[in-house]
């Protein structure tokens, strides 16, 4: 049976009128389709935004790096595999809504569902009880294995994490931290903002980026500020 693959792909476009829908049509001419398209910020150097393509059997992902890339002016930021799955919860303002289904936990499900929302392939909610002690509070489907194994409930972390506690939203270095060497090997973007405290973090993975951009950053602290709130209150 043939499958179909996506792809996100970041792009940075000039500010001229119709640019995007030249890049629509070249990629469509190269069998391509856009499933989605999410704006992420708008800067000197033009309109950032995710495409997330889908790629018909068979299709290299080169080819829609050169379809984008045959119309002027624009840029690739970065072409990955894209594999997570926020089922309906697809932007902030789903989120938001889901966070105040059920306000108690809403920490543990803005780590659940926040990758769909910032297209990152995980997540995890980390508690720094001391230098020697951070536990994973939650978990997305596909977040890494970060545990040590000494059955502790929540789980303790086995990584130094120096950049915790975490007094405000920002990206964190794949290089910060004792992360996996492989982390660095395959371009791991990730942020992290404070949920409610500086103990409490909440952990973004995207690994072969993009880089997490200021907007996403500031759209990340917000949300991880709602959920807090909410729990504060139930």
């Amino acid at each position: 049976m043939l499958s179909y693959m996506s792809y996100l792909m970041r792009v940075v476009l000039p500010d001229r009128p119709g640019t995007l829908g030249a890049v629509a049509t070249a990629l469509g001419a190269a069998g391509i389709d856009i499933q989605s398209v999410t704006v992420v910020e708008r800067s000197a150097e033009g309109a950032v935004d995710d495409l997330l393509v889908v790629l018909p059997p068979g299709g290299l992902a080169d080819r829609a790096l050169s379809a984008a890339l045959s119309v002027p002016g624009v840029a690739v930021e970065s072409l990955r595999p894209f594999l997570a799955d926020g089922g309906e919860v697809v932007n902030d303002l789903d989120l938001a809504d889901a966070l105040a289904e059920q306000p108690l936990t809403a920490p543990a499900t803005l780590a659940r569902l926040a990758p769909g929302v910032f297209n990152a392939d995980w997540a995890v909610l980390l508690e720094h009880l001391d230098a020697e002690d951070v536990r994973i509070r939650e978990a997305s489907v596909g977040a890494p294995a970060l545990g040590g194994g000494d059955l502790g409930v929540p789980e303790r972390v086995h990584l130094a994490l120096p950049w915790l506690p975490l007094v405000r939203a920002r990206p964190v270095g794949a290089d910060e931290g004792g992360f996996p060497a492989r982390w660095l090997a395959v371009d791991m973007a990730l942020a992290a903002a404070p949920v409610g405290c500086a103990q409490l973090a909440i952990l973004l993975g995207r690994p072969g980026g993009p880089a997490f951009r200021a907007s996403e950053v500031a759209r990340l602290a917000h949300l991880a500020g709602i959920a807090a709130r909410l729990a504060d209150r139930a």
